[in-house]
C-alpha cells in the first residue's frame, strides 16, 4: 500500500488501492469468482486472466487515484497486511467535478464472503470517503432488477431508485436492463468556484 493513496478501515476490513504487485491476487480473485459473478457483471476478458495485463491495469488504477478521477479499492480482511486474498472490490469511477461532483459506484464480493455483511460495511465507509473526503455531491449505482442482494445493500445505505435503463450493460451474453439509483450528500457545499444562489440560501 502506497502512503499517498487512500486507505479506508472498517471493524473487519481494509479498503486499499493495490498496485501492479497485486496483479496475481486480482487474477486469482477473477478466476475464483468468474462463474459466480457472471450473471451480474460484464464478462471477464482475456486481459483479466493475464498477470501482465492486470499489472498494467493496476498501474492505471493508481494513476487514476492520484489524479482523483477514479478510486478502485480492494477489500482485504483485517488490517490488510501481507499477501492476503482479495475479498471484494469497491470502485468510485468516472469522478466528475465542476457543477456535477459525482461518481459511479461499482462493487463485487467473493462468493465465499457472501452473507456476512461485508459489502454493507465496506460501502458505508466508502460513501463516507466519497462525501467527506472527496466532497462529492452525488453517487450513482445501477443493478439488474433481479439482483436482490445488490438492491438490498443499496437500500440499506439510503440509495433511492430514480429510473429504469433499457439495455444498459452487456452482461451474460445480452444487453441487460438495470435499475438506476443514487445517493446525494445533504451536507455538500457549493462546488469550488461557484457560490450558492440567494434562492438556495433562503
Amino acid at each position: 500500500m502506497s502512503e499517498d493513496l487512500p486507505v479506508l478501515r472498517t471493524p473487519r476490513l481494509t479498503l486499499c488501492i493495490l498496485g501492479p504487485q497485486a496483479a496475481h491476487r486480482y487474477v486469482e480473485y477473477g478466476r475464483e469468482n468468474e462463474a459466480f459473478h457472471a450473471p451480474w457483471n460484464p464478462p471477464l476478458t482475456d486481459a483479466h486472466r493475464d498477470p501482465a495485463a492486470v499489472a498494467a491495469m493496476r498501474r492505471q488504477a493508481v494513476e487514476h487515484a492520484r489524479a482523483g478521477t477514479a478510486f478502485s479499492f480492494a477489500l482485504l480482511a483485517g488490517d490488510g497486511a501481507g499477501d492476503a486474498p482479495i475479498l471484494g472490490t469497491v470502485t468510485f469511477g468516472g469522478v466528475v467535478r465542476g457543477v456535477f461532483q459525482c461518481a459511479t459506484l461499482g462493487y463485487t464480493l467473493d462468493r465465499r464472503a457472501q452473507g456476512f455483511g461485508y459489502m454493507t460495511e465496506a460501502l458505508q465507509t466508502g460513501v463516507d470517503f466519497a462525501f467527506n473526503t472527496l466532497h462529492l455531491h452525488r453517487i450513482e449505482a445501477a443493478y439488474m432488477p433481479h439482483n436482490r442482494r445488490s438492491a438490498a445493500v443499496l437500500r440499506r445505505l439510503g440509495f433511492t431508485v430514480e429510473g429504469h435503463a433499457k439495455a444498459y450493460l452487456f452482461v451474460a451474453g445480452q444487453w441487460r436492463d438495470h435499475v438506476l439509483t443514487s445517493l446525494t450528500n445533504p451536507l455538500a457545499a457549493a462546488p469550488p468556484g461557484y457560490e450558492a444562489s440567494s434562492s438556495a440560501r433562503s
